[in-house]
């Protein structure tokens, strides 16, 4: 059954979901090119425009059909791609662009919060919008630097948890990553993924909030 669909809503929320997920890959492809991979950067994935990283089922259609018939919001951008080979240190390299997307949305939270922050000084009939886009791009960032963090393959936290094991476990663990998105929806829809990542996400957004509120 659809929920109440709110355009206004969707509309505020679609460049900071845009850019979240834009910055979060450019990030990736950045980290890969500083620890020698250029991969994205030749197949002109390396770049801040959100054509590039838009994958249609992903990015698109699950998250409107989510947003649409359930209070959830979930969906995926296009991998840039990374050949680890290339790395100087492919450990390393590999553990460094994991963290690289997630803390891009770390950064971006607090930006969005920065934002809300000066939406108190722009003319008033800006301030309204200004400052609900600031919240959706603070709440959007918190979530998907938790939910990446999640130690799950093929999110980066799984990725970043293999980067440190040794090769027989890391053989083990990747196991996983085929099925790792179908277990990452079931804790979202039986609620488990809310219970482990709301305290971080909360956290964050009070931090969030108490540098607004000491900026504004």
């Amino acid at each position: 059954m659809f929920q109440n669909f709110d355009l206004g809503v969707f509309l505020l929320a679609v460049l900071p979901v845009l850019l979240a997920i834009t910055v979060h890959e450019a990030a990736h492809g950045y980290a890969a090119r500083y620890w020698g991979d250029r991969t994205a950067e030749q197949m002109g994935r390396l770049t801040l425009n959100p054509l590039a990283h838009i994958d249609l089922v992903g990015t698109v259609i699950v998250p409107l059909i989510m947003f649409m018939m359930t209070p959830f919001l979930f969906g995926w951008a296009k991998p840039v791609p990374i050949v680890p080979r290339h790395f100087r240190d492919a450990r390393k390299g590999m553990r460094m662009v994991a963290v690289a997307g997630p803390l891009s949305n770390l950064a971006m939270a607090f930006g969005w919060g920065l934002m809300f922050a000066l939406a108190a000084h722009v003319p008033e009939s800006y301030q309204y919008p200004l400052s609900e886009m600031a919240k959706y791009g603070v709440l959007v960032n918190a979530v998907l630097f938790v939910l990446n963090m999640v130690p799950i393959l093929p999110l980066d936290g799984g990725r970043f948890i293999d980067s440190f094991l040794p090769a027989r476990q890391s053989m083990q663990f990747r196991k996983v990553e085929p099925y790792g998105i179908w277990i990452v929806l079931l804790m979202m829809m039986t609620g488990v993924l809310g219970m482990i990542i709301g305290p971080v996400v909360n956290l964050i957004l009070g931090l969030v909030s108490t540098f607004a509120g000491i900026l504004a």
